[in-house]
């Protein structure tokens, strides 16, 4: 699957393709008032008001969450002090262990974000919204991206209304851009592997080129894994949810280039 990059520097993709939390746009402020306030209708702490310092620990740790309904668990284990290096390395065991010691279902904590945050948007969207913003530089780029014949398209597990109204809020002309979100209902590989055909179909003079922004590495693995989907390039988002580690593992990916938020702001040939 791997190209020599000097032999694909001359070249930009037809479609790019962006993941939006954690490659836009920064989500984490939300994250944690979710979380927090899930753990305290599970828990029931006596006092409601999160310790000084817990959110930030919850930031620095957060890239460990494969899906929502950790984050409660997530919370409960750095106030029982686990240490955030056993975290970041052992996740899946301390999740499942803690789970089991406390007697809550992934189902019930599902259940619990989603209630929270259908709440909090259902009774207040602007609080709600004011608790993402765009990473530097994102903007502008996005808007020169959208004046170009490069298509750009959204690929998210955030609902598709709430990126509209965020991209809103910027004056991004999203008429311009195609999103994808929550309720497509599909894995990322898949909608990528339905871009590349309809891509390719409308391309009849040369192949279309399809780049992937994500800041999940295990996603990109996965769309690895997927021999037909081997023509799509993939790259991880340093700036976005994930740890030193993972970054660093991408010098043994040949297939995953790892990129910078100030590369992303650079011209599409000098990414790879």
């Amino acid at each position: 699957m791997s190209l020599n990059p000097v032999a694909m520097s001359n070249h930009a993709p037809t479609v790019l393709a962006l993941d939006f939390d954690g490659v836009l746009c920064n989500g984490m402020k939300e994250y944690f008032q979710t979380a927090w306030r899930a753990y305290c209708n599970i828990w029931q702490p006596e006092d409601s008001t999160p310790p000084n310092g817990l959110a930030e620990r919850f930031y620095r740790t957060r890239p460990v969450i494969e899906t929502g309904w950790e984050m409660p668990l997530l919370v409960r284990s750095l106030l029982l002090n686990i240490p955030e290096a056993d975290i970041l390395l052992h996740w899946a065991a301390i999740a499942n262990q803690q789970a089991a010691t406390d007697g809550v279902a992934a189902a019930q904590l599902a259940n619990e974000i989603d209630e929270v945050r259908d709440r909090w948007i259902t009774t207040d969207v602007k609080s709600w919204l004011a608790e993402h913003e765009f990473y530097p530089g994102i903007i502008p780029q996005l808007q020169t991206w959208l004046t170009s014949p490069l298509e750009v398209i959204i690929i998210s597990t955030k609902e598709g209304r709430f990126i509209q109204q965020l991209l809103q809020q910027h004056s991004v002309d999203f008429t311009k851009l195609k999103i994808l979100g929550k309720e497509v209902k599909r894995p990322k590989s898949e909608t990528l592997r339905s871009l590349l055909v309809e891509s390719n179909r409308a391309e009849s003079i040369r192949a279309a080129s399809i780049w992937f922004v994500e800041d999940r590495l295990q996603t990109l693995q996965a769309v690895c894994q997927q021999a037909d989907l081997n023509e799509v390039k993939l790259f991880l988002a340093a700036w976005g949810y994930n740890t030193q580690a993972e970054r660093a593992s991408t010098a043994h990916e040949p297939d995953i280039h790892l990129l910078s938020l100030q590369q992303f702001s650079q011209a599409l040939t000098t990414w790879l």
